[in-house]
């Protein structure tokens, strides 16, 4: 072996021992701008190694610059997130809403509408003063509602607040609310500190517990009412406060189905709303309610809401701020037995007829029970200034006139002795009113007749019980006032000086004064008009009496229209009757030669009975040259000549 065999073999022994050996380090270099002197750690195994994708190092290599940027931008972040910080906790100008502290001093609980007292204390704890402090406090106007809703805001400027400065605020606020409810009061302060224009908000809720109403409000009516039945409410309000309220309103919001008869007091708007004005400590106010329920089911449930306040002051039937509410709730339940009354055909609770008129009566029944009943009996108590009580006709019923009762029971209809389920049937009365005015009685005023009917059964249960089962309604009949109503037409006589020949004369002009009077007996009847035409013969002529008097005529229709307006009860009797006088001209031609023609048509009246609650109507026939009025008039100026 040459010597520089010898001299390989001993570098590769060398080598070996160097790879082998525990205690060898080697120094590696990666070429990639970077110098890392590390111990590598020498796998056990080939294969085992972790590689880097090829990708990646390349990627790195090439955004080394944006690596820096971003490190760079990163730690100028979080240096001004913490100056920011500093600023806020400890900085000069930097106030901290936790370092405010606002405290109510007050009771609890109140009574609705009166005054509540309460002392606010505001505490700046920052070292910087707060600027331009405002004081708000929001709460609910009325009863109702939360403070998203209508709400009272009181603001108060306190000026600056120094630091570790107490500032103490008293308030008075009214809160409304029904028995036991919670009303929230918020409370904050708006403020600004040096160095910006910005306002901050330091809030607090405070919670008040309403212990008793302004105004009380009691509610009795039945919780469980039939169809077509009547229903009464009786509503009492009275003022539960040591102050005078003043405005006051109360309303009902009716469920649908409910139909309004009448109150008393009468409402101040529409048919719901009173106007209950200024209520002194200890003052009540009572409402009568009438009503039925119509159009409505078995199982419904209708719910009345009543509720009191002040009035708004752009529309006077609404409530601006609620005192108390309250609400009714009444059940629609189908009558075991039920009796309905008809009128002269008519289902309504009232009735209107005039007194000339007869009065049919007839009551329906029928038992709505699933089971037999038995001793039907229905009754009929008729009352009234206006009944005569001698044309009261039963029809197969008993008419008791000692207690005014008409009865129908078994013992004058066999099938009432036991009534089967479903069954149903009718019975009939007749009767008719009294005259609105007589020379010994006067004149009858606010006619009415009321008819009471009531039906009853018994309903047979185990052994030898039986049940009571009972239903009722009521009718009211008012008799419209008597209107008296004559027209009539002069020559001789009257208000106007009337010229023409008498006989009238073909083709030459004849004046008439036409007379219309008006007279009244029972009710006050209002917005009364009297309306008539003119034939093509006759023109208007035009002088009215007394010229007060609301009188047009249309030339194009040759319509008259008098608005008489309001006639008073007694107008005509006991006071002297409304009138009106006109002048006419009848210029007859040759076809009329022998007739009497006619010189104003038919007339009509209408107007309103304000007790009965129906239009009053009076028709006049047409009137003619035959004048039986006028005392003047000669035996044959009726018929025109030539």
């Amino acid at each position: 072996m040459s010597p520089h065999d010898k001299e390989k073999l001993n570098k590769l022994e060398e080598l070996k021992n160097k790879l082998f050996s525990k205690n060898y380090q080697t120094k590696i270099e990666y070429r990639d701008s970077f110098s890392h002197t590390k111990r590598k750690e020498v796998p056990e195994t080939w294969g085992n190694e972790k590689k880097e994708p090829v990708g990646v190092k390349k990627f790195f290599l090439k955004t080394s610059i944006f690596k820096k940027f971003f490190l760079f931008s990163v730690g100028f972040f979080v240096l001004a997130l913490a100056y920011v910080a500093y600023m806020f906790l400890w900085g000069g100008n930097v106030v901290s809403n936790d370092n405010i502290s606002i405290s109510v001093f007050g009771n609890t609980f109140t009574n609705g509408g009166e005054e509540l007292s309460l002392q606010i204390e505001i505490i700046n704890k920052n070292n910087t003063a707060l600027d331009l402090v405002d004081l708000v406090v929001e709460y609910p106007r009325g009863s109702e509602g939360d403070l998203s809703q209508d709400t009272e805001r009181i603001r108060e400027s306190l000026g600056s607040i120094l630091p570790g400065a107490v500032r103490n605020q008293n308030m008075e606020i009214v809160l409304f609310g029904t028995q036991g409810s919670i009303r929230p009061v918020r409370i904050s302060i708006e403020y600004r500190v040096e160095g910006t224009n910005a306002i901050f908000v330091k809030e607090k809720l405070y919670e008040v517990s309403i212990n008793s109403t302004p105004i009380d409000i009691l509610v009795s009516a039945p919780s469980e009412v039939s169809p077509n039945q009547d229903i009464t409410f009786d509503i009492k309000s009275s003022l539960n406060s040591d102050r005078t309220l003043r405005d006051v309103l109360l309303r009902v919001d009716y469920p649908v189905g409910f139909v309004f008869i009448s109150a008393l007091p009468a409402p101040s708007l529409g048919n719901n709303v009173w106007d209950v004005g200024e209520m002194k400590p200890g003052d009540e106010y009572d409402i009568k309610l009438f009503g039925k329920m119509v159009d409505v089911f078995d199982g419904e449930e209708k719910t009345f809401h009543i509720s009191s306040g002040l009035q708004s002051s752009s529309d006077k039937s609404l409530i601006e701020v609620v005192y108390n509410s309250l609400t009714h709730t009444v059940m629609i339940e189908r009558p075991f037995i039920a009796a309905e009354l008809l009128v002269n055909g008519v289902l309504d609770r009232e009735y209107a007829t005039s007194s000339q008129s007869p009065i049919q009566g007839q009551i329906s029944w029928v038992n709505n029970l699933g089971t037999k009943i038995s001793d039907l009996s229905i009754r009929a108590k008729i009352s009234g200034n206006a009944v005569n009580r001698k044309t009261i006709d039963s029809q197969q019923g008993f008419y008791n006139s000692l207690e005014d009762v008409i009865i129908w029971d078994k013992n004058s209809h066999d099938v009432f002795a036991e009534v089967d389920a479903g069954d149903s049937g009718s019975v009939a009365f007749s009767l008719s009113s009294l005259p609105l005015f007589s020379g010994i009685g006067g004149i009858l005023l606010d006619p009415s007749i009321k008819i009471e009917v009531s039906i009853s059964a018994k309903q047979p249960l185990e052994g030898n019980i039986s049940k009571e089962l009972k239903n009722s309604e009521t009718k009211i009949i008012r008799i419209i006032s008597d209107i008296g109503f004559v027209a009539k037409a002069l020559h001789f006589s009257g208000t106007f000086e009337n010229t023409g020949p008498i006989p009238p004369k073909v083709e030459e002009e004849t004046t008439y004064t036409i007379v219309w009077t008006l007279s009244n007996t029972a009710n006050n009847v209002s917005k009364t008009q009297v309306r008539s035409t003119l034939p093509p013969w006759t023109r208007f002529v035009g002088p009215v009496f007394p010229s007060s008097e609301d009188l047009t005529y249309n030339p194009s229709t040759k319509e008259i229209v008098w608005n008489a307006g309001n006639i008073a009860r007694g107008a005509g009797i006991t006071s002297i009757p409304k009138e009106i006088s006109f002048q006419i001209a009848l210029s007859p031609s040759l076809s009329q030669v022998g007739e009497a023609p006619v010189i104003i048509n038919n007339t009509t009246l209408i107007g309103h009975d304000d007790f009965a609650n129906a239009n009053a109507r009076v028709n006049k026939p047409s009137l003619n040259t035959d004048l039986k009025n006028d005392p003047g008039f000669p035996l044959h100026g009726a018929r025109v000549v030539e």
